[in-house]
């Protein structure tokens, strides 16, 4: 089961850079974040199951290419989006 359209909800709201933003790289990292995170406790319980591992490390490598543009282009908003979930970089 993925996360649910009330907490993508809030995961929007926390993250948006302006009203009605639901696309930008902040927004974009922190839904792959919550979505990461969800899989991982998943994937604790069922240790075997290597075809969810797969999606895992895909949605990994999507978020660090995120990242890796938004330090590029913005780099206080990478910094300050780094904080606010946790994220070690």
């Amino acid at each position: 089961m993925t996360i649910t359209d009330d907490t993508k909800k809030t995961i929007i709201t926390e993250h948006q850079i302006h009203e009605g933003d639901t696309g930008s790289a902040e927004v974009q990292v922190a839904i792959l974040t919550a979505r990461i995170n969800h899989l991982a406790e998943h994937l604790r319980t069922h240790k075997k199951d290597h075809a969810s591992r797969r999606g895992l490390l895909k949605m990994v490598g999507k978020r660090n290419s995120l990242l890796k543009y938004l330090s590029r282009t913005a780099p206080e908003r990478y910094r300050s989006l780094i904080a606010k979930l946790g994220l070690r970089k």
